[in-house]
């Protein structure tokens, strides 16, 4: 199997935005793999030449594009990009021509910043990243692999997220907190304080429902 271009991962709505963030980048994208589609029988997808599932990814030939999103608890994102560059694809970092990221920021492979998107110096993105649209990343954060930053959500200087982090839609996390590993910020929290690994939180309206 031969691709001239890069290959997409999945079909569904992430994959789709993944598809113009790349295209927006101007890394040419001209096949997808999905095993719905390949179920269906179906061969092109927004243009694109289905290969067919996973199964038709051998060998490593072409840029692979991440477009499974990540949802509270999901880890399919995470374990078919670990899986795939362990066999020696190669997963680009991304950025969106209408975001900004300061210059020499580490983007770790395969992280997507999306359209709207701010990421001020002094921090790091790590691999599998999602920042989504208009998502703010203030300075010094440093953010682990295959989190997901929801559209509209603002992390203040020096946050920290452990891998595998979801913050929500609008969230806000304010300056010099950590929130650990697996963690679930909910959309809309204000969250003033450290959150633990696996811990889900609704923030600021959380801890009024305590007192």
């Amino acid at each position: 199997m031969t691709a001239p271009g890069g290959i997409l991962l999945g079909a569904g709505g992430h994959a789709l935005v993944v598809l113009h963030l790349a295209r927006a980048a101007g890394l040419p994208v001209t096949a997808v793999t999905d095993p719905a589609l390949a179920a269906q029988g179906i061969a092109t997808w927004q243009g694109l030449t289905c290969l067919g599932g996973d199964e038709a990814l051998t060998p490593p030939t072409a840029p692979l594009l991440n477009g499974i999103g990540i949802l509270p608890g999901s880890t399919l994102r995470a374990t078919l990009q670990t899986r795939l560059a362990a066999r020696g694809w190669a997963f680009p970092p991304l950025t969106h021509p209408a975001a900004w990221v300061a210059p020499g920021t580490p983007l770790g492979a395969g992280a997507q910043i999306m359209a709207g998107a701010i990421v001020q110096p002094g921090g790091q993105i790590g691999p599998g990243t999602i920042v989504n649209t208009r998502a703010s990343i203030d300075h010094d954060a440093q953010i682990g692999a295959f989190c997901h930053i929801a559209p509209g959500a603002t992390l203040c200087g020096t946050v920290t997220l452990g891998d595998g982090v979801f913050v929500g839609a609008g969230a806000t996390l304010t300056q010099g907190i950590t929130i650990g590993s697996g963690a679930v910020i909910a959309a809309g929290a204000v969250v003033v304080h450290d959150v633990a690994q696996g811990e889900t939180t609704f923030g600021r309206y959380e801890q009024r429902a305590k007192r």
